[in-house]
């Protein structure tokens, strides 16, 4: 019997389903091609939670860049849940020449950053007829970096209720990686 680390009451973990591999995964949405650059995201928790939550948006490949964290960085892992594992992802020290990099291959990279031509991700619209889109995000507190952002075809931004500004880095992932998704028609 283990002990609840708080209070030191008697506690005991019952799984019924292995944490590293889902059962229920689903293969990868038809439809538009998405994949994500983190630009210098330093917290390797924030990448973890990019990491799970870019393979529940179906992202295809996660280009880590600068000082992002890789998944050989432990504390990663524990926020991934094993999603680091299933999802492929490269590691450039140069976020601006993987940027380019992509652009050459044909892909449209959109940023998601407060800009002065930033739109509201909601008018986001994704037909067929586009390209495969690279979602760009940036370090907490910089943000994305000015040269990969004049790479950028289109900015988004997250329009906020409250006093804050923006949602923290994976949030604001999460939250673009679906409306992309669900833009997707």
């Amino acid at each position: 019997m283990n002990r609840c680390p708080r209070c030191r009451g008697s506690t005991r973990l019952v799984l019924e389903r292995s944490l590293e591999r889902e059962p229920w995964t689903e293969p990868r949405p038809a439809g538009i091609h998405l994949e994500a650059l983190l630009d210098n995201v330093r917290s390797a928790w924030n990448v973890g939670s990019i990491f799970r939550s870019a393979d529940g948006a179906g992202i295809a490949r996660l280009h880590l860049c600068g000082i992002t964290p890789t998944p050989q960085t432990a504390a990663l892992g524990k926020t991934a849940l094993g999603a680091e594992q299933s999802l492929p992802w490269v590691n450039s020290r140069d976020g601006y020449a993987a940027a380019q990099s992509l652009r050459e291959q044909g892909m449209c990279l959109w940023a998601l950053e407060h800009d002065p031509r930033a739109r509201p991700i909601q008018e986001c619209k994704i037909t067929q007829a586009d390209r495969p889109v690279v979602l760009v995000v940036g370090n907490e507190v910089c943000g994305v970096d000015p040269e990969i952002l004049d790479l950028c075809e289109r900015v988004w931004f997250i329009p906020m209720q409250g006093a804050k500004r923006s949602f923290n880095v994976a949030v604001a992932f999460g939250i673009a990686a679906y409306t992309l998704r669900s833009s997707a028609g």
